[in-house]
């Protein structure tokens, strides 16, 4: 049976091993080790800022261009694995990765910092998040499989998280944070391999004019001007900021209120840990409940745990209370946002469109690194970023109930 350009899931002319299940458990490590050394770089903030004499504001700051790299990366990346592949894409980014990390190792000044834990990484992930894994679930997979898959791939990157939290505080604790950022730089090579499970075909126009033929302007001109898109990216900020601002900054937070830093580490595997549930329910029950309601009571839930953790005293019990009810929310936005790309507009530009999506995301996770380092310096607190946090949840638990959820409509295209 022949398959068409636009029909890009394994079939009698793709590889025998690239079996759905071969492809989802690759995707799901390459999410989980690209998630994971990113998601445990606060811990270094206080060795690193000891060492060298930073204040806050110079990690923050690092941190802070990484996620705008990362988002600003993120549609090029996504427009380049449209056209011509995923596998090159990750590949890349892995390789950045790395050399951010080993960087970052070496660094002794806020500019090789910057270069490193800032730009390196920040383009790395754009090519090797699993962001870029989602957009290789939606090509190669049915229909069928993808909700589950959505949600595995991002419950991956949780239990990444889950994983080399205490992994990064036990190797700094035991052999120093500059051994942590070379293991880490290692384990990144792992991404290339895994990739070739992921390899998608470039993208072909055929001769007869389809919805699949859209140029790339045309793609972003019908995404931008359609008002459910534009609630969608607008709300999409704000998970960028919480999880930005909470993974950067929660654990000296909790050290500056007495709470060891081990504590620290299981409070953010606590938000991984659970964070899996969170991923594959809501992954499976956008299926039968319209997906706009699910985000906003993510969005709603995330600003009521915040307010609550912050109007009690903190305590290790609180704290890994924090961490596990955070978790059910992290990132349980991805797979409804990313499926609700896929229903507007389908997959033939999909990465490019998740892609300008995800800089959204990665604007807030700029401000929340950003500003939460110079809030601290100015003031010795966070107070100002944990009630903007709540803020942002309440106006984008608003933002998304007006979404329509349904394809874009488009003129049928007429052969010459």
């Amino acid at each position: 049976m022949s398959t068409t350009a636009g029909d890009l899931r394994p079939a009698s002319t793709a590889a025998n091993w690239r079996t759905p299940l071969v492809i989802i458990i690759c995707g799901c490590i390459i999410g989980l080790l690209s998630f994971g050394p990113r998601s445990s770089l606060g811990f270094f903030v206080q060795p690193m800022s000891r060492e060298f004499a930073w204040g806050r504001d110079v990690f923050g700051l690092a941190l802070a261009l990484q996620n705008l790299l990362w988002g600003l990366g993120q549609p090029i990346a996504g427009a380049i694995a449209d056209r011509f592949g995923v596998f090159r894409v990750i590949a890349v980014g892995a390789l950045l990765y790395a050399g951010g990390l080993l960087l970052m190792r070496y660094s002794s000044t806020p500019l090789s910092l910057d270069i490193g834990a800032g730009v390196l990484i920040g383009f790395g992930l754009s090519g090797s998040s699993f962001n870029l894994v989602l957009s290789a679930f939606s090509k190669l997979l049915p229909a069928e499989k993808r909700g589950i898959a959505l949600g595995a791939g991002t419950a991956a990157g949780s239990f990444g998280q889950f994983l080399f939290a205490p992994f990064g505080v036990a190797l700094i604790d035991n052999f120093g944070w500059q051994a942590a950022l070379t293991v880490f730089a290692g384990l990144m090579l792992l991404i290339v391999p895994l990739a070739l499970a992921l390899v998608t075909p470039p993208t072909t126009t055929s001769n007869t004019p389809s919805a699949d033929d859209q140029s790339f302007k045309t793609a972003l001109a019908e995404a931008f001007g359609h008002r459910s898109y534009v609630l969608l990216v607008l709300g999409f900020f704000t998970c960028g900021f919480q999880l930005a601002f909470i993974t950067v900054h929660l654990p000296a937070y909790l050290v500056d209120r007495g709470i060891p830093t081990q504590t620290g580490g299981w409070v953010l595997a606590a938000i991984g840990l659970f964070n899996i549930i969170g991923s594959l329910s809501v992954g499976y029950v956008q299926n039968y409940i319209p997906k706009r309601y699910i985000l906003s009571a993510i969005y709603f839930t995330r600003a009521l745990s915040i307010l609550v953790f912050i109007s009690f005293p903190i305590t290790t019990f609180s704290a890994i209370a924090f961490g596990a009810i955070s978790g059910l929310t992290w990132l349980s936005t991805v797979p409804p946002t990313s499926a609700l790309v896929a229903l507007m507009f389908g997959t033939r530009w999909f990465a490019t469109l998740y892609g300008f999506a995800f800089v959204s995301h990665q604007v807030g996770g700029f401000l929340g690194v950003w500003l939460g380092g110079i809030v601290f310096e100015q003031t010795g607190s966070y107070t100002w970023l944990w009630w903007l946090s709540i803020l942002f949840g309440v106006l984008s638990a608003l933002i998304n109930l007006p979404i329509v959820e349904k394809p874009v409509e488009r003129p049928v295209a007429q052969a010459a």
